[in-house]
Order: structure tokens, then sequence, then C-alpha cells
């Protein structure tokens, strides 16, 4: 019985890492359920997986066992909406490539992904790509997004893959580190890998080309080491991020600024919208939580099922 680690999914077929840095093709045998996850993919890219060779002649293997997962991270699947997809396991941390313009990242994207690492307990980190294309007016907007989040707790990177301005940076923050790289297509994301690890050819979505539908339908993430130390795995572009298993009631939870004042409301079941004595409304109103950030847990509260309140 050999160890390793899951490095690339097809669905029925997955790439599986030894120690002793040997690939192989590895698939499963019968049905995995784990934790009580009922998902698209019981196996996930990053996982520590048990197997046993099946022809060694070509490399392939069958998984027997699936480690205890240290954590993971979960969104809506994108062809199943009742049910769910892991991205990615083992994470120390989720990193989301966002861009001002062209295209633009909404709020809604960034606040549901943040959500989501909050969820999960894997810790988070803004970059924002092509500084080099930024007039005026952008960096205007940067600089109220990085003041927004990095006010409320979370890193948040300038970058320009294309000038390699704060690449350094990135770089130190991903060494010797697994992290999970998201974003939506055509912010740079394949850029940024293709940079940081030479030779690793991934294909470079055109801009121009890019219409936010029919793109990108696969749905596997992919790991690669990194030259310096670490690992990223690479997400395909997302045009949206469901998410999955929270509840109505404890939503304000996964928002830090809400978080620490959630005591101080007068009802225990304050969802922060019409009650009295609702200390997040009031901190909004002195300005101690920025409107935007109320207006994203608002819309999200508001498209959480009604079976889902808890």
């Amino acid at each position: 019985m050999a160890t390793g680690i899951v490095y690339r999914s097809t669905g029925s077929w997955y790439n599986v890492k030894d120690e002793q840095g040997k690939f192989w093709n590895a698939r499963i045998k019968g049905v995995f359920k784990l934790d009580n996850i009922t998902s698209t993919n019981p196996i996930a890219v990053g996982d520590l997986v048990e197997f046993e060779t099946e022809n060694e002649n070509e490399n392939s293997v069958i998984i027997t066992k699936i480690h205890g997962r240290r954590n993971y991270i979960n969104r809506q699947s994108p062809r199943m909406k009742h049910q769910h997809h892991i991205v990615a396991s083992n994470l120390d941390q989720s990193i989301l490539i966002a861009t001002v313009k062209d295209p633009r990242t909404s709020q809604g994207f960034i606040d549901r992904f943040l959500v989501a690492c909050e969820m999960y307990h894997v810790p988070a980190v803004l970059i924002f790509n092509k500084l080099d294309a930024y007039k005026d007016k952008d960096f205007e907007q940067l600089a109220i997004m990085q003041e927004m989040y990095e006010g409320i707790g979370y890193k948040v990177l300038p970058l320009s893959v294309k000038n390699k301005t704060g690449l350094e940076e990135v770089e130190s923050l991903l060494k010797d580190k697994t992290s999970l790289i998201s974003g939506h297509s055509g912010v740079g994301k394949s850029s940024f890998i293709n940079t940081i690890i030479p030779g690793s050819k991934i294909k470079v979505k055109d801009v121009s080309n890019w219409s936010g539908k029919g793109q990108h339908t696969t749905t596997f993430a992919e790991m690669y080491d990194l030259p310096f130390g670490g690992k990223i795995i690479d997400t395909p572009g997302m045009r949206e991020f469901g998410l999955v298993d929270v509840g109505r009631f404890e939503l304000s939870g996964y928002f830090p600024e809400m978080r620490e004042r959630l005591n101080d409301c007068q009802f225990n079941n304050c969802q922060h919208i019409n009650e009295p004595g609702c200390a997040i409304k009031q901190a909004v109103i002195d300005g101690e939580i920025t409107e935007d950030r109320y207006v994203s847990y608002y819309n999200i509260l508001v498209s959480i099922p009604e079976q889902s309140w808890k």
C-alpha cells in the first residue's frame, strides 16, 4: 500500500504523486462518502490518499482510502445546483486574484469568496492584478478596496504580472505553503502561474473573447509544485461562487467586522435587517462597517433558500 497526494482530477481518473515523486493514474473502487459530505467529486485535489497497484505497466492504481481532511473549500456545483463540489482540500491559504477593470471583479463575488473561506477556516488573501493597465480612477478604486478589506483583517496585495510589480511579495507569500488560486476568467491567473512556474504553459484566455458565458466549463482543479517551495492549486475561471451549507442566522458570523459585534445586538437571532437594537445596523450608520459590505451581506442573506434558514 502506497500513499500520495491528488494533483489532478478529471472526474473519473486522478493523477496521484507518491512519496518518491512518481505520478500514477488512479481511479476509485466503489463509492466514497466522507465527513457526511455528498459532493459531485468524492476525491478532491489536495487529498492525501492510499492506493494499490492495478497495472504497473500502465502506471494505473486504485485508490483504497482517503485520509481525513485538515480543511477544504466547498462550493455549489456549477452543473448541479443542489449538489456540492469540493474545490480543493488541505490548504494553508486561499488566494483570490481580482481586477478593478478588464474584467472588473464585482464586490459581491469577492465577498462570497471570503465568506466561503471563513466558513471552512481557510485564511484568505486578495490580489488585485493588472496595475499596468490602471488609470487614476482605477487606482482610487483600488485604494478604497484595499482600505476596506485590510481594515477588517484581510491581506491585500497589488500586482502587475505583466511588469512583475509586486511579484516578489506574492512569491514570498506562497513559499512553502499549499495555496488555492481562484478568480474570474480574464483576471490574469494563467499568466500569473506561467510567470511563477516557468514552463508550465497554461493556456491564457484572451479577455476580448471572454463573454462571461459558456467559458471554462471544466470544474476540476490542478496542483503544481512551485520551484521556490510550496504548491499552488489552480482552479478554472469562475463566473460566480455559489455558497453551500450557510444558514440565514449564521451568515453574519462569517463577516469579521460583524462577528465582533454580534453579542451587542438586542436579540440573539437578529438578522440585522429590521430588528430594533441592532448593533450591526448602528455600526453601518456610524461608519464602522462599510455600506458596501453590509449590502453584500444583505444580498447573500436574501439569496439563501428558505429551507436553509437556520
